[in-house]
Order: structure tokens, then C-alpha cells, then sequence
């Protein structure tokens, strides 16, 4: 018993940990790659690399004056509204399996914090509720900028996470389960198990909605820099805008480890180790975000819009019913 404790927390311990590293890095990670595309050299003078200016980035944070504004519309609900952005996108990691299991002290030990039977449905209740940090700091802060943006953000989440959640419908479907853990063991066969294959049309609109539902470009409306200064987190600086920031790159993590859980086996893959293929495929999620931004132009907001009702939600329907027909020929035949 005292060893099975002992071994969840350390396991909750080192996920949690790998993940903060990784939010860190991910921020270098961009700046870096943006600055190959558009022929700079990117950060590069603190460490080998650039790979000490996540530290660096942090030391000047905490240093930095944090203050509240003095019209502020609501003190505190200004001040926990970084940490409502922050912590929910940062458990969705407690039910995403990083990888297959290992042996330890003669004790079988899955790497995942939960294997909830619903995980999936998790994953979506907590991507949800980040948008209310964004919300509610648009609000207190008592700007029209800040108010726009999150006014932005409450309606974007609303028009992407309907046709977010028919998008996987269909694999849903096929799978049988809502555990994350078993849907990637169902991929865990061959590259031809992967459910991109097998629903090409719900992993491009899943994509599509995630990136929206991240505030990333093209879709960053919320901050739009050209219109809102910088949207929801206008008024924030110090530590407080840093949570905000990190809960950004947290959330874009979550939505590269779940996608290529959910389309391309997660850690399922031959001759490296199983971790290790679940990272490869991460950072290649991750690399998109980054190229997308590099490369595309911000939407207008009626484009956002029209794309969200117009053509995502039909074509998502659509999907999940010649899905259903299909499941159903195949059934019958």
C-alpha cells in the first residue's frame, strides 16, 4: 500500500515537473523558430543557445513591479483571474498517458496520473474553464481594450468548442471508450491503427478549433495587439502577466500531447522508447503552433465567426453522420 502512494506521488511529481520544464522551453522554443522564418537569430546570449533565457525571462518576472489599476472594477477576481487561466489547462495533463507502462519494484505502473473513463470529457471541462480567467480579467480590469478582448475570447470558445467537440466525435465512435489511455492503446498496432486515418476530416477541423480555442494566430482575437494593445491582459504586468503567458503555452502543450494522443498513437512507436515517441510527436504539434504564427495573418472577426458557424460546425456534423452510416453498412455487410 505505502509503496503504490509512494509511487503515484512521485509519478504526479515528475509528470508535473517535465511538464513546467517544457512550458518554460516552450516559449524559447518559439522564439527561436520564429526568428529562423523570419531570418533573425532569435534569443541566444544567456546560455549555450538561448537555452538559459526561460530563467533569465523568469528573474527579470519576479523583479518587475506587479500593480493593481486604481479604477480596478473587482481587486481580487483582477488578481485570481491569471491563476483561473493557468491552473486548469495545467491538470488536463493528470489523464493523458505519456507513455506505455513500466515495471517498478515488481509493481506494474502506468504513466498516467488517472485513468479516469471519462478523460476526454475532463479534458474538455477544464479547456473550458480557462476561458472564464480570460473573462473575468477583461472585466476587472475596467478597460475598453481589456473588455473587448475578453469579450473576444467568451464568444470565440463558444463558436470553437461545439465544432471542437463533433470533431472527435467520430473517433469516439470508432474507439467505443472516452478513456484517453485506451484509445491510444487501440492505435498502439501499427501506423495504420493511427485514427488519422481513419478520420482524416475530424483530425483537420479538431486542429482548426484547437488553435482557436487557444488564442493562438491566426485566430488571436482576444489579444490582437493592432486594435486591443494586447486584449484581456492589458492592464497586467510582473507575475501576473507571466501566468497569463504561461497559461497560453500550457494550454497549446495540453492540445499538441491530446491531438497526437487522440490521432497518432500518443507514445505508440517503433524502436524508441514509448516516452520519447510521445514527445517527438508533442514538439511536432508544437512546431506547428509556432510555423502558423510565423507565416499567417490575423483573421478578421467576422472571418472567425463565419469560419466557426459556417464551416466547421456543418462540416463536423457532417463527418459524425457519414461516420455513423458508415459504422452502420460496415455493421450490417
Amino acid at each position: 500500500m505505502w509503496l503504490s502512494i509512494i509511487i503515484d506521488v512521485v509519478k504526479v511529481i515528475v509528470i508535473f515537473a517535465a511538464l513546467m520544464t517544457m512550458i518554460a522551453y516552450a516559449t524559447w522554443f518559439e522564439r527561436r523558430v520564429v526568428a529562423f522564418i523570419q531570418s533573425r537569430l532569435g534569443p541566444n546570449r544567456v546560455g549555450p543557445f538561448g537555452l538559459l533565457q526561460p530563467i533569465a525571462d523568469a528573474v527579470k518576472l519576479l523583479f518587475k513591479e506587479s500593480f493593481l489599476p486604481a479604477d480596478s472594477s473587482n481587486k481580487f477576481l483582477f488578481s485570481i483571474a491569471p491563476i483561473l487561466s493557468f491552473v486548469p489547462a495545467v491538470l488536463s495533463i493528470a489523464v493523458i498517458p505519456v507513455g506505455n507502462s513500466v515495471t517498478i519494484a515488481g509493481q506494474q505502473v502506468n504513466l498516467i496520473i488517472s485513468d479516469l473513463n471519462i478523460g476526454l470529457l475532463f479534458i474538455f471541462a477544464m479547456g473550458s474553464l480557462g476561458v472564464y480567467g480570460v473573462v473575468l480579467a477583461g472585466w476587472a480590469s475596467n478597460s475598453k481594450y481589456s473588455l473587448l478582448g475578453g469579450l473576444r475570447a467568451a464568444a470565440q470558445m463558444i463558436s470553437y468548442e461545439i465544432g471542437l467537440g463533433l470533431s472527435v466525435v467520430g473517433v469516439l465512435m470508432i474507439a467505443q471508450t472516452f478513456s484517453l489511455a485506451e484509445i491510444v492503446r487501440q492505435q498502439s498496432g501499427s501506423i495504420a491503427d493511427w485514427y488519422f486515418f481513419k478520420q482524416p476530416v475530424a483530425f483537420f477541423l479538431f486542429i482548426i478549433c484547437a488553435i482557436a480555442e487557444s488564442n493562438r494566430l491566426p485566430f488571436d482575437l482576444p489579444e490582437a495587439e493592432s486594435e486591443l494593445v494586447a486584449g484581456y491582459h492589458t492592464e497586467y504586468a510582473g507575475m501576473r502577466f507571466s501566468v497569463f503567458f504561461l497559461g497560453e503555452y500550457a494550454h497549446m502543450l495540453i492540445v499538441s500531447m491530446f491531438a497526437s494522443s487522440l490521432f497518432f498513437g500518443g507514445w505508440a512507436g517503433p524502436f524508441l522508447p514509448p516516452a520519447v515517441w510521445f514527445f517527438v510527436k508533442t514538439v511536432a504539434f508544437m512546431f506547428l503552433y509556432v510555423w502558423l504564427r510565423g507565416t499567417l495573418p490575423r483573421m478578421r472577426y467576422d472571418q472567425l465567426m463565419r469560419l466557426g458557424w459556417l464551416v466547421i460546425f456543418p462540416l463536423a456534423l457532417l463527418n459524425v453522420i457519414i461516420t455513423a452510416l458508415v459504422m452502420l453498412l460496415v455493421g450490417t455487410s
